[in-house]
């Protein structure tokens, strides 16, 4: 697919299929173990994300009329039943829970890409795109959290940061000032991302842009590096040799602007 909705369910796709390879090889010791999210376990990762597939999956099908919109109370029934789950049943559920969203996503048209309007936490519906783009900044951070609890080195697929970077460059924007601690740069900065035609912009808010903008400071690194970053998965533990932030902000300042979730 050509269309900024199918590359990213493409995204997508080679996420689910890397975490289930990953998934039905580990032991209970591991799933009981920490993961990069530093209060949970892989465990409790997997059930977020197998939690967050089941919801998105309602909404996704209450947008195409297979059908009705969730009630009031859905959510937490969802959340409720996972956290009652035996790590190995949210492990191996959250694999069909995630399967079923992305076979969903993947049934939808390339002629309906454009048109069809997906309602989400947001005050209105959005392009599907985003919508699909919302799930893949979950899904894929949220792997990379089960990754990194098996290998301190894991990074982002490298089709889904390119992927995210174009989305949070335009549509999903707004994520980045829900993210973003502007308090905790010390001055306005523009920091272009070597190699690429990003810059992350700190002034009132928080931005990436490929706007030709005078930088400031210059982050050596790999994109995935820099959506890692921006996410808050950037730790020293976790940052590959040979990164560098040079100019009127360093790197553990941007790490403190960006803290994660």
């Amino acid at each position: 697919m050509t269309t900024l909705a199918g590359r990213t369910i493409a995204a997508l796709r080679s996420e689910h299929d890397g975490l289930a390879d990953l998934v039905a090889g580990l032991s209970d010791g591991q799933l009981t173990g920490p993961s990069g999210a530093s209060a949970w376990t892989v465990a409790d990762v997997l059930s977020h994300l197998g939690s967050g597939a089941e919801i998105t999956h309602a909404g996704f099908r209450a947008a195409t009329g297979e059908a009705q919109a969730p009630g009031p109370d859905f959510n937490q029934g969802v959340w409720d039943r996972w956290n009652a789950m035996s790590p190995r049943d949210q492990a191996t559920g959250s694999i069909d829970a995630n399967q079923a969203l992305v076979a969903g996503l993947e049934s939808v048209p390339e002629d309906r890409h454009a048109d069809l309007r997906v309602r989400t936490f947001l005050p209105d519906p959005v392009p599907f795109a985003s919508f699909a783009a919302l799930r893949l900044s979950e899904v894929a951070h949220h792997t990379w959290d089960v990754r990194a609890g098996l290998d301190p080195a894991a990074t982002l697929a490298d089709g889904s940061a390119e992927v995210l970077a174009e989305h949070l460059s335009g549509g999903l924007g707004f994520l980045l000032g829900f993210i973003g601690r502007t308090k905790e740069a010390p001055d306005h900065a523009v920091v272009e991302i070597s190699g690429t035609a990003y810059r992350i912009v700190i002034d009132d808010s928080v931005r990436l842009t490929t706007e030709t903008l005078p930088a400031t400071a210059t982050f050596t690194g790999s994109l995935e590096s820099v959506l890692r970053l921006l996410y808050g998965r950037l730790a020293p533990e976790h940052t590959p040799d040979g990164t560098t932030v040079t100019g009127n902000i360093t790197l553990d300042q941007l790490r403190a602007v960006f803290p994660g979730f």
